[in-house]
């Protein structure tokens, strides 16, 4: 029987179990496959996003999202108000979440070959880097950077797309392949 003790001292019985069922068995229920991908999409965005803030330091969050928003928007988005910053993240989450989507479908077949959950991440996080600065980019309205890319800030990019994004999501996948082996 669950029970709680309120700051007064007296023990009353805990409804909250009677109204809502069995707190264990609800916390053991399997989750389904949609809710889990789900969850790791918002994973994926929210440490991509904090990576993003963390190597910019020097730039101010707001400014790293209107810049995310100007691959839509163009130049304006840069004088745009809060609407820019809230496009900007809802654009960096639907990118981390197409990318979450796709390895969770791949996985099963990607580990077949190359056979280390860890190698799934990192090859993955390399693959997205590339996507992202050789094919996305170019297509988008983001201002063009005319000098070049140093060698520090490509790593950080690389690294942080591997951390917070291919490994998590090939960490995840994989605890779920195990779990339940049928395809996602």
């Amino acid at each position: 029987m669950n029970k709680f003790i309120t700051e007064n001292g007296l023990i009353y019985h805990c409804y909250f179990v009677y109204l809502h069922g069995n707190l264990a068995s609800m916390a053991r229920r399997p989750k389904s496959k949609c809710v889990i991908i789900l969850q790791t999409c918002l994973l994926t965005g929210t440490l991509d996003a904090l990576a993003a803030i963390l190597i910019s330091y020097k730039i101010p969050p707001a400014i790293i999202f209107k810049f995310i928003a100007s691959g839509w928007f163009g130049r304006q988005a840069m004088s745009g108000g809060t609407y820019m910053i809230v496009f900007g993240l809802i654009f960096h989450y639907l990118i981390a979440a197409f990318f979450t989507v796709i390895l969770f479908l791949l996985y099963p077949r990607v580990v077949k070959i190359l056979k280390s959950r860890y190698l799934v991440g990192i090859v993955y996080g390399l693959a997205i880097w590339g996507i992202m600065n050789y094919v996305v980019l170019p297509m988008t309205n983001i201002p063009k950077s005319h000098g070049h890319l140093e060698l520090i800030s490509l790593l950080k990019g690389i690294v942080a797309l591997i951390v917070c994004i291919g490994l998590p999501v090939a960490l995840i996948a994989d605890n779920e392949m195990t779990k339940n082996p049928q395809p996602v």
